[in-house]
């Protein structure tokens, strides 16, 4: 065999192992690097430089996936590969949209685009096409990702690619999905369900019944949605497609939760858990405990609940998707950080240098002085020292309670705390009626990167020490803040029947101050945070996290619903939850949206709150 032959094998080989075996792949990267150096195979050099990229990717290493990616494209282009240099920008974009920097991504499709153009290869410009269009997806602009879609579908029938065909009309189809139009997603599903099954792409087949399902259970057709989903499920044992099982699983467990059948639920439910931290998928455990917790709730069973709320909450923040972004950007503020606190400590050591060279010089000088002053001092110190030591340490004693006392209100309610101090624990308890309030800022990933770390930290914490100060107003708890998002609830840690409008009138407040924010802003030339509000009012349970840092925490179905709440709304609007809606509709003027759909919830109305009050005689 060719040895340029056997470096296209190998690195083939690595990309086939990258995600399901990285060891294996890493050992094919190193075979391709050393095989290319050894001939100077300057493009074998480029694919095992990918190889390695792909690798990073897969294992979540995004920094060392991106410089990978770089020394791939730096060589491709020494020797002027183009098919090369448009794949090094594709696995470039692919890497960035990974961490959710959909910016970054579509620029490193859009070079790729051009340069496939440039050389006409039809295939690339599909594969581009098709990227592009998951990144309007992710920023949800379903209008210019469907575009792209179906941009990338005409080419792929054009050049008879029947797989990347079913590949494109199932994106159309979870695009459409996003919209809430149903049907227009089974159609296009189902046409994907056909080329895959007529190319028998098993992988595909079971992605795609598992879609067909979901689109059911949004509809309640609970019959249909279980039939696709156990046709997939009977498929991955042909496939040994465990990522298939696990979605199959969760799918057969959330229609049979919603069914009532909490035993045969829980048996599928606990089954993707099992299978899904057997491979690792952080993404898949987490919706796992998601859906457990759901299916507690629906029992009763709070404690448990609790539990697997708690279990989806770590891995929701361990996993890098959208929130990667955030991460990177705290990398990037901590080393900006570190960067100022180091040229710091450098000036301060030399100052203390230099302030201890001349402390030596006066300390020689008075030495002779002080001793005899000092020895006459002592023995009246001695009889001071004793008679105010008692004093002294009494006063020490008060003070330190009054801190602890002042540190331990600062994070839990005066209840809570006072309970702790009692007891020596809080016990957890259950709320029938809370509200529920989240805030997210609107494009936040991407004004994050044009701003320096110190402008980034001084404008979150300038807006949420606004917050914290409208909601001590209304009487309303914080609960916690996550990254750019911020959480509040009234109606507790002691009930009240107030809770609803206050933090509705809080919210509406919230949406004030940052509205007159963003107009300083404009006219200073600076970059502008836009808010989401979202509401929800249902039961809660409530209670004390932590062992060496406490944290006062709620947890049930109803703070999912207020997180899609905000997740559903627009920026500028306060939107609510028909729930809440009951309880503020005799206070407030509210503008019915119609039932919008809420992810992994189904369809649930909504309604924006009017900043102007209702009057009542």
């Amino acid at each position: 065999m060719h040895d340029t032959t056997a470096i296209y094998i190998i690195s083939e080989l690595s990309n086939d192992y990258a995600g399901s075996n990285n060891d294996k792949a890493i050992e094919y990267a190193n075979q391709c690097m050393a095989l290319s150096e050894k001939i100077g195979f300057k493009k074998g050099i480029g694919k095992a430089y990918n190889c390695f990229g792909n690798i990073y990717e897969f294992k979540g290493d995004y920094i060392h996936a991106i410089e990978m990616h770089k020394k791939a494209l730096k060589v491709r282009e020494e020797i002027k590969d183009k098919s090369g240099i448009a794949d090094s920008y594709i696995n470039l974009g692919n890497v960035y949209s990974e961490q959710g920097l959909f910016t970054e991504a579509l620029k490193n499709f859009f070079i790729s685009l051009k340069t496939y153009e440039e050389y006409a290869d039809k295939t690339g410009l599909a594969c581009c096409y098709h990227n592009i269009g998951s990144i309007y997806q992710n920023m949800g602009n379903s209008d210019e990702a469907l575009k792209s879609y179906f941009a990338a579908l005409k080419i792929n029938k054009e050049t008879g690619n029947k797989q990347w065909q079913a590949y494109n009309l199932v994106n159309i189809g979870l695009t459409y999905n996003s919209q809430g139009h149903r049907e227009e997603a089974l159609n296009s599903y189902l046409e994907a369900l056909k080329i895959l099954k007529d190319i028998s792409d098993k992988y595909g087949i079971i992605i795609d019944l598992n879609d067909i399902a979901q689109v059911y259970f949004f509809q309640n057709n609970f019959t249909e949605s279980l039939k696709y989903a156990f046709e997939a499920l009977k498929l991955t044992d042909v496939a040994n497609d465990k990522r298939g099982l696990v979605l199959s699983s969760i799918n057969i467990g959330a229609n049979l939760t919603k069914q009532n059948k909490f035993n045969d639920a829980t048996e599928y439910l606990k089954k993707a858990l099992s299978v899904s931290k057997e491979i690792g998928n952080l993404d898949l455990i987490k919706q796992s405990y998601n859906y457990l917790e759901i299916l507690d709730s629906s029992q009763g069973n709070f404690n448990k609940a609790l539990e697997n709320y708690k279990f989806f909450i770590s891995y929701r923040d361990s996993l890098v998707n959208t929130e990667n972004t955030k991460k990177t950007v705290a990398l990037q503020m901590n080393y900006e950080f570190d960067k100022k606190q180091d040229s710091l400590n450098s000036v301060q050591e030399k100052k203390d240098a230099v302030a201890k060279v001349e402390l030596n010089k006066q300390k020689q000088q008075k030495y002779g002085l002080f001793i005899g002053l000092g020895v006459m001092l002592a023995f009246a110190l001695v009889f001071l020292r004793q008679r105010n030591k008692i004093g002294k340490e009494k006063k020490n004693v008060e003070k330190e309670k009054e801190r602890s006392e002042e540190l331990l209100l600062n994070i839990l309610p005066s209840e809570v705390a006072a309970e702790l101090k009692e007891k020596g624990s809080a016990d957890a308890k259950m709320f029938d009626d809370v509200t529920v309030m989240f805030t997210d800022f609107k494009g936040f990933t991407t004004i994050a990167e044009k701003l320096s770390a110190k402008e980034l930290v001084g404008e979150i914490n300038y807006c949420f020490s606004a917050f914290d100060n409208i909601i001590h107003k209304y009487g309303i708890e914080k609960i916690k803040t996550i990254g750019d998002s911020y959480m509040a609830a009234g109606g507790l840690p002691v009930a009240n029947k107030t809770h609803a409008k206050d933090v509705v009138n809080a919210a509406i407040e919230i949406n004030k101050f940052m509205e007159e924010h963003k107009q300083q802003r404009l006219k200073e030339g600076k970059e502008i945070f836009e808010i989401r509000i979202g509401i929800h009012t249902g039961p809660v349970v409530a209670g004390i996290v932590g062992i060496k840092k406490f944290a006062y925490d709620i947890w049930g179905d109803t703070v999912n619903l207020a997180s899609r709440m905000e997740s559903s709304g627009e920026a500028g609007k306060v939107n609510i939850s028909g729930a809440t809606y009951k309880l503020i509709k005799n206070d407030f003027n509210c503008t019915y949206r119609g039932k919008i759909q809420a992810k992994n919830k189904g369809e649930v109305d909504m309604y924006f709150v009017s900043e102007q009050l209702t009057v009542n005689n």
